[in-house]
């Protein structure tokens, strides 16, 4: 199992819909994928067609409650593709935490009970680096960066960056960068090109050559509570999630590949 952590403490940059459909894409190849929800908003929960009422059990109850992977999954309308869902609690989890101890590893903790039900985690995490993110981080084996095509991006990233060496030296050593992907990609604005061309040449073959471009179905998608790959696989989209899947699974451990 291999567990990727999609994170960035800028909002507005299509986290939640790399994670959505990523995870359908992952799952569309074969692999087993479980969605953590790290989420206060539950935007992902709702994105996969997970009503509240449904959401017995959350990622709140694996930090906080202690219940297993399996016990808080859900089965999506996705073959292979399950979600733990999040609610409101998780909103008051980071105040929970802090009276915890090792309340950095919660997360890690679940994860190191699992019992091999899944290829791949994906965590969708909140945007900002508290103690949400930070749980995420130290568990995780790789973080997935989503990256918006605009200038105050690039201010962010970096930040990120400082974050992942921090979170290197105290707490994940192994804590690597599987890439970054360039989101809302529109190549008739020239700032969009603009920053693909400065963040290539800062990260070098770190960013995915696949982008992913502004597109009217990705944005309609969750509104029917299904992934885009779901709502319209035909759509700009999807083909490029379905792309971004293909180019992830080659930097993927080769026991976590698609047979």
């Amino acid at each position: 199992m291999t567990c990727i952590a999609v994170a960035n403490q800028k909002g507005g940059v299509g986290k939640t819909t790399t994670a959505i459909n990523l995870g359908t894409a992952l799952a569309a190849v074969g692999l087993r994928v479980l969605l953590i929800d790290l989420d206060p908003q539950g935007n992902a929960s709702t994105g996969l067609g997970i009503p509240r009422a449904e959401r017995a059990k959350s990622s709140y109850d694996l930090l906080i409650n202690e219940v297993s992977l399996k016990e808080a999954a859900v089965a999506t309308r996705v073959p292979r593709l399950d979600v733990i869902p999040a609610t409101e609690d998780l909103s008051g989890a980071e105040i929970e935490l802090v009276d915890y101890d090792a309340r950095t590893h919660r997360l890690d903790r679940a994860l190191a009970a699992h019992d091999g039900a899944w290829d791949v985690i994906l965590i969708d995490c909140p945007p900002s680096l508290g103690l949400l993110t930070l749980n995420a981080m130290v568990a995780a084996d790789s973080l997935l960066v989503p990256l918006q095509c605009e200038f105050f991006a690039l201010e962010g990233l970096s930040q990120l960056l400082n974050t992942v060496e921090r979170i290197r030296s105290r707490f994940n050593p192994g804590l690597s960068i599987l890439g970054v992907v360039l989101t809302m990609y529109d190549r008739r604005n020239r700032l969009t090109e603009q920053v693909s061309d400065d963040v290539r040449a800062v990260l070098g073959r770190v960013v995915f050559e696949t982008v992913i471009p502004r597109n009217v179905r990705l944005s309609e998608a969750p509104s029917h509570g299904v992934p885009a790959l779901i709502y319209d696989h035909r759509c700009a989209g999807s083909e490029a999630y379905m792309a971004l899947a293909r180019e992830l699974i080659g930097r993927l451990p080769k026991p976590a590949k698609a047979a």
